[in-house]
């Protein structure tokens, strides 16, 4: 039996040893393995920083032999963004999700963030970052780097945002007797109440920047070519020498990275993240690890994780007095605090607005000093007809991905043999199907305007399917035993268990798959094979041609016009789905 309480984060549990203890077999077995990583990461890094100057071109070489580092460079940059992304998480969705006020400014302004293609973010921060870092390629891998937590951020976010709201009112009831500080109860109930979650997130956020990586590793904005050695970098440059066996070569190097990021990190993280669900039967097949195993029979690594885990332990003690204020309103603050806060709650609302008109007449100011009246109702008929391809796609996701994401779900051996391919077909950037794409419109005398539109759902639909999967999958073991013993008929298994059950994640994964195939569109409906280039009516690609060309008027106005249509989508549909979940359908 696993009853509901609190859950204390705390490293994998491992065989403790004393200071003197020699190292057994399973210590053998990973230290050139722990050594091998941290030799990498240092050599890797240490090619980011070496000196580079705007208009240099970087080698860049189509030879197979150079993958593996080029694979080295992109890993290390997807790595660091979603350190960055793991940060942002946690601050932002615990303000959004603990402040009613916060929360009515950061969620409307997570769904704008998530509506802005990675283009728009490349467009404003290249520049800024050579100039942060002038003379050093630092510049542009930081630049890089931001692109693919753009990527990466704000699904994670959104996630332990919806998850901290449901935490149950019970669990925080017990804090309270015990007396928890805001602090411990971040990190001993509500980091391991959304763990299983977070960890399912961050596995289609990693899959969401290699979809990602062509754009922000072939940087190609406001007269800026630079090709940052990586993954990413090598497909472009295939692309545009239509070299299919690079192509083969580049998306057998990505299966290889994701198997192994599988197997080094998601695959233990799974298995460990176990340990904090909430059930009142026990699973009867947990995810296995062998890293994992090997970590807990490890006598020098469990001494080590010993040393960590009291570190952690002893760590928040000079946070204690600072996170209350972060998140709680102190009992004991100043006259002036009380009294602005006041102020605040009172004139809140009036503040949001202000802040807005201000915002709108200056972006209407720098649009209209370049762009006329009739350009602008242009760009709004394009963004209702990217609009309307995502509606569609994402509908056709639903009725394909949920049946069986509500399978593989249930048969825990399934999931685990499946994870990894989901993950690589999610993180297959959608540059690789140009070439099957053009040769194949062509060919057939297709229109563009509508076989280009599957590019657009390539990468997101899978968010629906993992959600799907993992909603299915955590289902209380004694609910699943009570229909069976009731002898449930297959459609009052759906009707009754199945489709209430998995409907909140479903509309996380639907509502980031409805994003990201916003985002998406940017790559989607431009499509080039050398020399031949297809384009398909829409705001995505209205704001890929600025981008290139560096209209920062006409750049604002897309990104502002599709931030809208999103923004408007996800009040009218996603909101309120959202609500209808965490009101009638979250255990």
């Amino acid at each position: 039996m696993r009853p509901p309480t609190i859950a204390y984060i705390a490293l994998p549990t491992v065989s403790r040893a004393p200071l003197g203890a020699v190292p057994n077999r399973w210590d053998i077995v990973l230290l050139p393995l722990v050594l091998s990583v941290l030799f990498l990461a240092a050599w890797g890094s240490a090619q980011m920083a070496v000196p580079f100057h705007p208009g240099e071109t970087l080698p860049l070489s189509l030879d197979p032999a150079m993958l593996p580092f080029y694979a080295l460079r992109t890993t290390l940059r997807m790595a660091a963004a979603m350190g960055a992304s793991l940060l942002f998480t946690f601050v932002y969705g615990s303000f959004a999700a603990k402040s009613e006020r916060a929360e009515r400014v950061l969620i409307p302004l997570l769904d704008i963030l998530q509506s802005v293609p990675i283009l728009g973010f490349l467009s404003i921060t290249v520049v800024g970052f050579l100039r942060l870092f002038p003379g050093s390629l630092l510049g542009p891998e930081a630049a890089a780097i931001f692109a693919i937590f753009t990527s990466q951020a704000w699904n994670m976010a959104f996630g332990f945002y919806a998850s901290l709201r449901m935490v149950p009112k019970e669990l925080y009831e017990v804090t309270a007797s015990f007396q928890f500080s805001v602090w411990q109860r971040f990190w001993q109930l509500e980091v391991p109440y959304a763990l299983p979650g977070l960890v399912g997130n961050m596995m289609m956020s990693v899959a969401g920047g290699w979809f990602f990586v062509v754009a922000a590793e072939a940087i190609t904005v406001e007269g800026y070519d630079i090709r940052l050695p990586g993954v990413g970098s090598y497909i472009a440059l295939a692309i545009a020498q239509k070299d299919l066996a690079a192509v083969g070569w580049a998306i057998l190097t990505m299966v290889l990275v994701i198997l192994a990021t599988d197997q080094l990190v998601f695959r233990p993280l799974v298995a460990w993240v176990e340990r904090f669900r909430s059930e009142t039967t026990a699973s009867q097949d947990l995810p296995r690890s062998w890293l994992l195993s090997v970590l807990r029979r490890a006598r020098l690594f469990g001494w080590l994780g010993g040393w960590v885990t009291r570190l952690t332990e002893a760590a928040p003690k000079p946070f204690r007095r600072l996170a209350p204020l972060a998140l709680e309103p102190s009992r004991r603050q100043r006259p002036w605090l009380r009294y602005g806060g006041g102020l605040v709650d009172r004139h809140w609302g009036l503040l949001v607005v202000a802040t807005a008109a201000v915002s709108l007449v200056a972006l209407v100011r720098f649009v209209r000093a370049e762009v006329a009246w009739s350009e602008i109702g242009h760009v709004f008929l394009l963004g209702l007809a990217t609009a309307a391809r995502v509606v569609v796609l994402t509908v056709l996701a639903t009725l394909v991905w949920v049946p069986i994401g509500v399978w593989v779900g249930l048969n825990p051996r399934w999931s685990q043999r499946l994870q990894p391919l989901v993950i690589f077909l999610a993180a297959f950037p959608a540059n690789l199907m140009f070439p099957v794409a053009v040769s194949g419109i062509v060919a057939w005398g297709l229109n563009p305007e509508i076989w280009l539109s599957p590019l657009m759902i390539l990468g997101t639909q899978w968010y629906i399917l993992f959600n799907v999967m993992g909603g299915a999958a955590a289902l209380p073991g004694d609910l699943k035993e009570a229909a069976a013993s009731l002898g449930l008929a297959r459609w009052h298994l759906w009707r009754r268990l199945l489709l209430p059950g998995i409907f909140p994640a479903y509309v996380t994964g639907a509502l980031t798959a409805s994003g990201g195939a916003w985002n998406a569109s940017v790559v989607a409906e431009v499509v080039s094979w050398g020399a031949t280039t297809l384009t398909a009516t829409g705001i995505g690609a209205y704001i890929a041609a600025q981008t290139v060309a560096g209209d920062h008027p006409r750049i604002a106005l897309g990104v502002a016009v599709m931030s809208l249509y999103v923004v408007l989508l996800n009040r009218m549909v996603w909101e309120r789905l959202y609500r209808l979940a965490r009101r009638r359908f979250a255990f």
